[in-house]
């Protein structure tokens, strides 16, 4: 995957979970994107933080002293295109920051299928 592809996609997946948490109360969780790092910063003071790594072409997330390593996986088309955890353990990148908010604020989010 080239540069300009890897940055579209990448984009995307940060603006999907920018769109999973626009109806959360900012005070439950506050998100705040500076070029290709999202923080989400939650009441209780604890954060994660999603963020781009170029030269390996992944999206990192970071939180509760955790990382997951993401690897865009293409398939039959873009619904089933997915940014999945590169241990091979069928993480999705959107479903585990959604699990991530359910954990740290006890909001009940539903990633897109």
């Amino acid at each position: 995957m080239d540069d300009s592809r890897y940055q579209k996609l990448a984009d995307v997946a940060l603006r999907a979970i920018e769109d999973l948490l626009k109806d959360v109360d900012a005070e439950v969780v506050d998100i705040e994107r500076s070029g290709d790092v999202l923080t989400l910063t939650f009441a209780n003071g604890k954060k994660a933080v999603v963020n781009t790594q170029r030269p390996t072409r992944q999206i990192w997330l970071a939180a509760n002293a955790r990382a997951w390593h993401f690897d865009y996986h293409e398939a039959d088309g873009p619904s089933t295109s997915r940014w999945l955890d590169d241990k091979g353990k069928g993480v999705e990148l959107v479903a585990q920051v959604a699990a991530i908010v359910k954990e740290l604020a006890g909001v009940d989010l539903t990633p897109p299928p």
